[in-house]
């Protein structure tokens, strides 16, 4: 069946850098797009960056353009959320996304937690 696990979440001070990784399985990773969506204690889950499936095209939120990049290696199915100059508000628990035939697919989340 379809997984998705997310690593590389933790506690980071404001300005820092973190790389979130998601390994997909159980499907033909190359052949599918992939997105990272976050969701903020008391609020509602937010999209936050997609590629397509050969990274071709790219695209972010407002909120997160110019700091956060995705990435992808089909070789080795997984897609990477590369986050840099990190603010509080990027406080979140970030999920990885796929659709496959109109059914979304998530994984179970990594916290991210931006403090001082």
């Amino acid at each position: 069946q379809v997984q998705l696990v997310e690593s590389g979440g933790g506690l980071v001070q404001p300005g820092g850098s973190l790389r979130l990784s998601c390994a997909a399985s159980g499907f033909t990773f190359s052949r599918y797009a992939m997105s990272w969506y976050r969701q903020a204690p008391g609020k509602e889950r937010e999209f936050v960056a997609a590629m397509t499936l050969a990274g071709g095209f790219t695209t972010y939120a407002d909120s997160v353009k110019g700091r956060f990049t995705i990435s992808r290696d089909n070789a080795k199915n997984t897609v990477f959320l590369q986050m840099n100059s990190l603010k509080p508000e990027d406080t979140a628990t970030y999920y990885c996304k796929t659709t496959l035939a109109r059914v979304e697919h998530w994984g179970q989340g990594t916290q991210v937690t931006v403090s001082s």
